[in-house]
């Protein structure tokens, strides 16, 4: 039972976290500061407690195959493919953007941040989309 509900869960943090990383943008660009931290901070403890839990579904379960077939069989496999790499470059990028926050580097975690929040937000948005395709449309898993 446990295991089983991991996938939901991850999908909900995930999501979570992109929403939150939206907002704190969204902060920062209105100039509050403070705002921006603490839904920063909210954002990566939501994205660490999802990588705990799809790490804890992968070691307990392995990877859930996909069994679709016809035209969403490529498009679960390039959406996939393009999630993967990103995914991984996403923890240590988002350290090094927390270091240089609290080091009070400000324009370098400015100029980091512009290339690495779309690439979070799109690794985000294709978790959830992967997970929709693998447990929610017909034939998927």
């Amino acid at each position: 039972m446990f295991v089983e509900s991991l996938p939901s869960v991850n999908a909900t943090l995930n999501a979570t976290s992109a929403v939150l990383a939206v907002r704190a943008v969204s902060a920062i660009r209105a100039g509050d500061r403070e705002t921006h931290r603490r839904l920063m901070l909210a954002a990566v403890t939501s994205s660490a407690l999802f990588l705990v839990g799809y790490l804890t579904r992968w070691s307990l379960a392995g990877t859930a195959p996909f069994l679709g077939e016809g035209w969403t069989r490529p498009l679960y496999f390039s959406i996939l493919f393009t999630h993967m790499p990103l995914a991984a470059l996403i923890p240590p990028l988002v350290i090094r953007l927390l270091v240089l926050a609290f080091r009070g580097n400000d324009s370098a975690h400015r100029r980091l941040a512009r290339w690495v929040f779309p690439v979070w937000m799109y690794v985000s948005v294709t978790g959830v989309a992967i997970y929709v395709m693998l447990y929610w449309i017909p034939g998927g898993h």
